[in-house]
């Protein structure tokens, strides 16, 4: 049976003050709302209109996974229409995120996910969903591999490459290393990247998951904005290139650039560049990240707002 739609109310309210995964996709906002209502017809229209765009597809697939109630839905779904590609994904990515939390056996999520790339050989999608669970539940040979399918069907996909960059952040020694193999590989994608590919910022996220995972073992300061991380000759180059690429070819139509706007507006704040951080915040608006505000240990809105402030004041 399927669950009863969630109550309104104060629940709701909570819901609208948290960061929205969806950020300004008002499509996938609508769908979501509706599968929460157990309206799965919604998604199969929204996906099915996504087609190939495997960057949107991924977005939308996995927000949409996290949904409370999502599996179960997906599940009668796939009892009206057994076949549905669409539905065997967005079960598989559910599990995934249900075993994320502790709620499903991995082995059982990693089953689904490759279950549904057997049904959709050319889809990324159950790849991705595969490489979200093995980048923290599974080892360094398992994410590499997960990567790879991902890659071998899109070669630019945005989202699987910025988790292969938070795991290769995590790798080798703890204290400060300017060669670290992190470095190497987001400056790898970039450049293989065509010139117009929001994988140009990659280099800036590999730079901020370098921090956390420095912060985290107190090599650096636990205030970005006062580590040195951001300052040295290396990473002004690096956030220069990128803010550089961002002012020749700012994408807005790709679903997630506003997680690149976020990690490269976080950059030129802590290099202490406020009226390119301002330029920044007035292209992100409310469409706050969690990640990298929250680097190391921080509540991310307020850090988020009080950059942002400052930014503003000085621009």
């Amino acid at each position: 049976m399927p669950p009863p739609p969630p109550a309104l109310g104060r629940g709701r309210k909570r819901a609208a003050q948290a960061f929205d995964e969806a950020l300004d996709d008002a499509e996938l906002a609508a769908a979501r709302s509706a599968l929460a209502q157990g309206r799965w017809q919604s998604v199969r229209s929204l996906l099915a209109h996504t087609g190939d765009e495997w960057d949107r597809r991924g977005h939308r697939t996995t927000v949409l996974a996290k949904e409370t109630y999502c599996a179960p839905w997906a599940r009668e779904w796939l009892l009206a229409e057994p076949d549905s590609g669409d539905a065997t994904v967005l079960l598989a990515l559910a599990l995934v995120r249900r075993a994320l939390r502790g709620k499903e056996k991995p082995d059982r999520a990693r089953e689904a996910c490759r279950a549904a790339a057997g049904l959709v050989p050319d889809d990324p999608t159950p790849w991705l969903g595969l490489l979200l669970l093995e980048r923290s539940l599974g080892t360094h040979e398992d994410t590499v591999r997960a990567f790879e399918q991902v890659r071998g069907r899109y070669a630019d996909h945005h989202h699987a490459h910025h988790l292969m960059v938070a795991r290769l952040a995590e790798r080798g020694g703890e204290g400060p290393d300017p060669l670290h193999e992190v470095y190497d590989f987001a400056n790898w994608a970039a450049e293989q990247a065509p010139a117009d590919s929001p994988l140009a910022i990659l280099p800036v996220v590999a730079h901020a998951e370098r921090y956390r995972v420095l912060a985290a073992g107190g090599h650096e300061s636990a205030d970005p904005n006062a580590s040195g991380h951001w300052v040295g000759r290396r990473a002004r180059l690096v956030m220069k290139a990128a803010f550089d690429w961002w002012l020749e070819w700012e994408q807005d139509g790709h679903p997630r650039r506003l997680i690149d706007l976020n990690f490269l507006a976080h950059a030129k704040f802590c290099e202490g560049r406020g009226a390119e951080a301002a330029a920044l915040f007035h292209r992100i608006g409310e469409h706050a990240t969690p990640a990298p505000w929250s680097y190391p240990d921080r509540d991310p809105l307020p850090a988020f707002r009080a950059a942002r402030a400052s930014a503003l004041g000085t621009a």
